[in-house]
């Protein structure tokens, strides 16, 4: 099969160029030191997964202490961190790839034992408070801190998580947003605090005159329930993100393929209603259950996204850009099997997860595959 398609220029609204139609999804490998410094385990993973690849997104980087959420997850709060954020961009830059990094914050999700306090999200329940407007501001202004931190450390650009029910999606959603100040209730007071963290990033890559630098934003398109995201509601988030310099969306989801459920274009597949909506605007990343040389040509050839994105098989594959460069669909490995652990290259603590052969991570040989996550109702 011609992978040609896979490696066609794509020019961002910014300048800035790539030779690859292939984006590493962001990766909680859960394999940075206790304190979210880089190792050799982590770096010998990202050494081997960033050729042939357009955008490489480091997975989940919190903004500030009280956003942590998972063990041995990489930061970008303080000056101590720009050593670590360096020594991870060089290595993906010296594979050819474009540094992303995905900034984050846990919400709801953060844990109180690398927090040291109690949850804060957009409402308060259960153990979970609300955030006030004043720890609302600083977490904007982390967000901030955290972008100026990607671009000092050469990084190429960074992605605000906006997805997977962390804290920008708990503002959006009427499902976790019960608030009734300037941050709840109408669409647009839910919106507030995810488009204030975006014009905050965009304003210190202006003030450090880097037009070059890309910012991104990944959103989960639709939530279950009778309060849940609707593909209407994200209509009016992507019309919003337009309006702003930025230079792609990511869309998270478990299917490339997966169609609307509720709200406009009903029975439709969600990446053509969010493609024909954007009209071109900007550029759409599209994820989802991509595993073979024909998952992801087909998904190009689609027409729905100008990137398309792996995950799981980029786990299971050292060098999968290069072996989807070279069409070479006989050595592309689409289910990891738990008895050779030497030929993944992944880090101890993610590959003992992988050996549960939960649905989140990659599939493994001979196993009933699962369904679900961790945060499973983001991909309803």
């Amino acid at each position: 099969m011609d992978s040609s398609i896979l490696f066609e220029p794509f020019t961002f609204n910014n300048g800035v160029k790539t030779d690859s139609r292939i984006a590493v999804a962001p990766l909680t490998l859960f394999s940075s030191n206790p304190d979210g410094t880089v190792n050799e385990a982590e770096s010998l993973f990202l050494s081997t997964r960033a050729d042939h690849i357009g955008l490489y997104i480091q997975g989940a980087t919190a903004v500030t202490k009280n956003g942590l959420t998972f063990p041995c997850q990489p930061q970008a709060i303080a000056e101590s961190d720009l050593d670590s954020l360096a020594r991870r961009a060089a290595v993906i830059k010296g594979q050819g790839a474009l540094s992303i990094v995905q900034i984050h914050h846990g919400g709801e999700f953060a844990n109180p034992a690398f927090t040291g306090e109690q949850a804060l999200s957009s409402s308060a329940h259960g153990e979970v408070r609300a955030l006030d407007e004043e720890q609302i501001e600083k977490i904007v202004e982390g967000f901030a801190h955290a972008t100026e931190l990607c671009i000092r450390s050469g990084n190429d650009g960074i992605e605000i998580h906006g997805a997977n029910q962390y804290l920008l999606q708990q503002f959006f959603s009427a499902k976790t947003n019960h608030r009734t100040d300037r941050y709840g209730g109408s669409i647009t007071n839910r919106l507030r605090f995810p488009l204030q963290v975006v014009e905050a990033v965009c304003a210190v890559r202006e003030r450090l005159n880097r037009p070059d630098f890309i910012i991104g934003y990944r959103l989960s398109p639709e939530e279950p329930g009778e309060n849940g995201i609707t593909m209407t509601q994200t209509l009016t988030l992507l019309e919003a993100l337009t309006e702003k310099p930025i230079q792609y969306v990511h869309i998270s989801q478990w299917n490339f393929n997966k169609m609307v459920r509720r709200g406009a274009g009903l029975g439709t597949t969600r990446l053509k209603v969010i493609h024909d909506a954007l009209g071109g605007r900007l550029p759409v990343i599209g994820v989802g259950g991509l595993l073979s040389l024909t998952d992801y040509v087909e998904a190009m050839q689609s027409g729905f996204a100008e990137f398309v994105g792996c995950g799981k098989s980029v786990m299971m594959n050292p060098h999968l850009g290069t072996r989807l460069y070279g069409a070479r669909a006989e050595e592309i490995v689409t289910a990891l099997d738990p008895d050779k652990e030497d030929h993944y290259g992944i880090p101890d603590p993610l590959w003992t997860m992988c050996k549960k052969g939960e649905a989140w991570l990659p599939p493994l040989k001979g196993a009933v595959p699962r369904t679900g996550a961790v945060n499973s109702a983001a991909d309803y």
